[in-house]
């Protein structure tokens, strides 16, 4: 569980995004809570640098689409990082299982199966105030944080190219 804000960061410790191109692929399912991740992460990337026709966004209909979302991106985009981004809450069935378990392991596919990282800007919380508070709530908000390793895995992805972008 986090404790501390989500949306700090040192932009001394982080490359300089302008040389690279993002995606972001966006939950619909709880908009609440996945437009404000996704604004932040957008806000993010654009303060590390990123200009803003490198950044793509699309919207899936739930978190498990994440995973096709961000594969066909991955293969009609050139990108240097997606963040897949969603939110599950804990109801009264098994379903909450089985959806973060096959969004979590298809996100990891995806890292293993593609050049491209793809990060986890997934919430799985027990209730809608965790989430609340995850999504630029008391907490900060987990798609700053995501946007920020986005950026570093980026960096790494470009190592030994010529993408100007400063070092950790």
């Amino acid at each position: 569980m986090a404790t501390t804000n989500l949306s700090y960061y040192d932009k001394n410790t982080i490359p300089n995004a302008k040389a690279f191109r993002f995606g972001i692929v966006v939950s619909e399912w709880n908009p609440e809570i996945t437009k404000n991740l996704h604004q932040g992460a957008i806000d993010t990337l654009l303060d590390c640098g990123a200009e803003k026709e490198n950044i793509i966004s699309w919207d899936v209909p739930g978190s498990f689409e994440l995973i096709y979302g961000c594969k066909k991106m991955i293969e009609t985009e050139k990108l240097d990082a997606v963040i897949a981004i969603g939110n599950v809450i804990q109801g009264e069935t098994k379903h909450f299982d089985f959806v973060c378990d096959g969004v979590t392991q298809g996100i990891k596919d995806l890292n293993l199966q593609y050049d491209v990282p793809v990060v986890f800007c997934v919430l799985t919380d027990n209730t809608k105030q965790q989430s609340l508070d995850r999504s630029g709530g008391k907490l900060g908000n987990k798609g700053v944080e995501c946007a920020v390793a986005a950026v570093k895995m980026a960096a790494i992805k470009n190592i030994g190219r010529n993408t100007n972008s400063v070092g950790f």
